[in-house]
């Protein structure tokens, strides 16, 4: 403190007219007129002064913490200092005829004072890294300043509206404007020399616009943190010294991000300025738990102005959506190189398994998490997920034009991207706010694609031998129970199965669902196509459709496929309306089951009820009018799947008209 004082009057005493300043090279006047306010010393020296005195070793260090603590318990608090001045100069100016010595030794006092009140400013944050004792008695000096501070104010304004005569040369002192300007030119140096001089915590930023930002932020983050701690308290509430350290910090970070953004950053370092100026700033700093609330966030604004923060994310999204498309194109030409060159997928956990669906969310996912950081407008995230759309679209055809090439590699590559099928479908339903209704829906669509394409390679072959197998129903001996064709086509589909052991376990059963209602497709198809001729027909047909009905679902529940056994169900209704004779109960029975599967049209209905010989056309329309009239009005609270959508009957119609049921 002292050596600043020295300084300081080097510049400013006069040893023979005692204060005298010299402003823009001009000398003051002599006579009365001789006070200015004092030059004080230039703070990015003093802050580096004081720096590189912190450069010594630490018993040095230690030792000047106990001899300023000394020090400083000898001397008075400035706040009494400052009331005993004031009550001289009440003294001095109430004679007639002050003494001219005595006035020019108070203004030395006064401006003595002055310059141990800038000091204690100067060290508000050097206080935080100086031993504790030493700590707590800066912040005390601190304290006794800034009351110092008031008590001049006050002073200032006793003195105004007095004569010019009878007014001290050195009033008004405007203390609190010098404190302020102090503290703008306090900012800058400690933000800027922090960026110059210290690079710890900055090893993982590859270039120097990143580690300039980061230090700058960690700075301003450390100082505001320290004034709500501890600096906060040596100011009255009125002063609101902690959204003033805010503002100054503020305009001075947002000016050098400013000359950065302009002077054409690097893509990557696009990136961290719009993390900086987008999130850790107004997230992690101004919301910080010990600042939010009581920093006024609305008055400070945004970094940069709307035009350059527009042009910086403008930017950042054009190089983001160029990265990500070239990236998922190439992946897919990876992945499609693969399959061409006869490669078979990797085992993982015993199934077959390609990276290419982790890969992809992995880019994606990460690409929106860095978006949501950097980019104010969340909904502009949609240009990263078109692309992800379009990859999809083009995922699909690859593997359908795959397939058809008839490589030898076909099931055990198609096994492998059934799992990327689904994970890329939990990932996309799992999306909340990036992908829009309509990118969700042509996804999904093209997921869809992309798994019955999947599926088909392991179907169509077992189709052929389905309807082989089916063939037999409702004929006698299938009837009367001595031809058991349900249990040969479930022995056939079990051998097949086999080839099946290396598929992840959820798409198997997703796959083995998928056959189950084929096989249940396939036997209402040759049931709604048989004639029959008695009663009797009827009810043993009904009584077989129903052990049936148990044996396919024993067989896929088994399987490990219990989404399906609801098929179970459905034949057993369908026998039902087959074994019912009276039109009454015939009707409940069709009711019930159009309520359950709303997908089951006139068409449907006229259908199975032609295979009922002994009903007659009044019967068949009041059946059919009642379905219509008692049908689950609004479908979309109907959670059962579709199934009789599936049943093409172009036939009915003509049989409609040959029965004249037309309503």
């Amino acid at each position: 403190m002292l050596e600043f004082m020295h300084y300081c009057t080097e510049e400013c005493v006069d040893d023979k007219v005692g204060v005298k300043c010299s402003v823009g090279g001009a000398e003051e006047n002599p006579d009365r007129e001789r006070w200015r306010f004092p030059k004080v010393m230039n703070p990015a020296k003093i802050w580096k002064n004081r720096r590189q005195q912190k450069n010594t070793d630490d018993a040095e260090d230690e030792l000047g913490c106990k001899e300023a603590l000394q020090q400083e318990e000898k001397e008075e608090q400035l706040e009494e200092i400052s009331r005993r001045l004031i009550n001289r100069e009440e003294q001095l100016f109430s004679q007639d005829s002050p003494s001219e010595e005595e006035e020019d030794q108070l203004q030395r006092d006064f401006e003595a004072l002055r310059l141990q009140i800038w000091m204690a400013v100067q060290n508000t944050f050097t206080s935080s890294s100086s031993c504790s004792s030493s700590s707590s008695v800066e912040l005390e000096v601190l304290r006794s300043a800034v009351a110092s501070i008031q008590q001049q104010e006050v002073q200032d304004r006793r003195w105004t509206g007095c004569l010019e005569g009878r007014v001290p040369v050195w009033r008004p002192l405007k203390c609190l404007s010098t404190h302020n300007t102090l503290l703008q030119n306090l900012v800058e140096p400690r933000l800027m020399e922090m960026a110059e001089e210290d690079s710890s915590g900055t090893d993982g930023l590859n270039s120097p616009l990143k580690r300039e930002v980061c230090l700058m932020g960690k700075r301003l983050k450390e100082d505001l943190l320290t004034v709500v701690r501890t600096v906060k308290d040596c100011y009255p509430p009125q002063m609101d010294i902690l959204n003033m350290y805010a503002g100054l910090y503020h305009q001075r970070f947002s000016a050098r991000l400013t000359e950065l953004a302009a002077s054409g950053p690097e893509p990557d370092d696009c990136s961290y300025l719009l993390l900086w100026i987008n999130h850790c700033y107004p997230r992690e700093i101004l919301k910080h738990e010990e600042l939010e609330g009581k920093i006024k966030t609305a008055c400070l604004g945004s970094l940069l102005l709307p035009e350059d923060l527009n042009r910086l994310e403008d930017q950042y999204l054009t190089h983001k959506e160029d990265k990500v498309k070239l990236w998922l194109k190439t992946a897919l030409k990876k992945e499609e190189g693969s399959w061409l060159s006869g490669s078979t997928p990797e085992l993982l956990d015993q199934y077959r398994f390609s990276p290419l669906a982790v890969d992809v969310i992995q880019v994606i996912d990460g690409s929106l998490t860095e978006f949501s950081c950097v980019i104010r407008d969340q909904t502009t995230a949609q240009r990263i997920t078109a692309h992800l759309e379009g990859f999809l679209t083009s995922y699909k055809k690859r593997v359908e034009e795959f397939v058809k090439g008839n490589h030898s590699n076909v099931l055990p590559v198609i096994k492998a991207h059934l799992v990327c099928e689904e994970q890329l479908r939990d990932y996309i339903t799992g999306q909340t706010g990036s992908l829009s209704e309509q990118q969700t829906s042509r996804c999904l669509d093209a997921l869809s694609a992309l798994k019955d394409c999947g599926y088909r390679c392991f179907t169509c072959p077992f189709h052929v031998q389905l309807k082989v197998c089916l063939s037999p129903l409702w004929t006698s001996p299938w009837l009367d129970g001595t031809l058991p064709v349900v249990d040969s086509l479930l022995d056939s589909l079990y051998q097949q199965l086999t080839d099946l052991a290396d598929l992840k376990p959820a798409c198997r059963q997703a796959l083995l669902c998928v056959l189950h209602q084929d096989v249940v497709l396939q036997y209402v198809k040759r049931m709604m196509k048989t004639k029959m001729k008695s009663r009797e027909q009827q009810v043993d047909g009904a009584q077989r459709m129903i052990e049936d009905a148990q044996k396919i679902n024993d067989f896929f529940k088994e399987e490990g496929c219990s989404g399906s056994l609801w098929l179970g169900e459905l034949l057993c209704s369908l026998a039902e309306i087959l074994r019912l004779q009276d039109p009454a109960s015939v009707q409940l029975e069709m009711v019930s089951v159009a309520r359950t599967f709303t997908d089951l049209s006139g068409a449907h209905v006229t259908a199975l009820l032609s295979l009922k010989t002994g009903l007659s056309a009044a019967d068949i329309r009041s059946i059919r009018r009642s379905v219509e009239e008692n049908r689950v009005l609004d479908v979309s609270t109907n959670q059962s799947p579709l199934f009789f959508s599936k049943v093409k009957v172009p036939w009915i119609n003509n049989k409609i008209s040959q029965m004249g049921l037309k309503a």
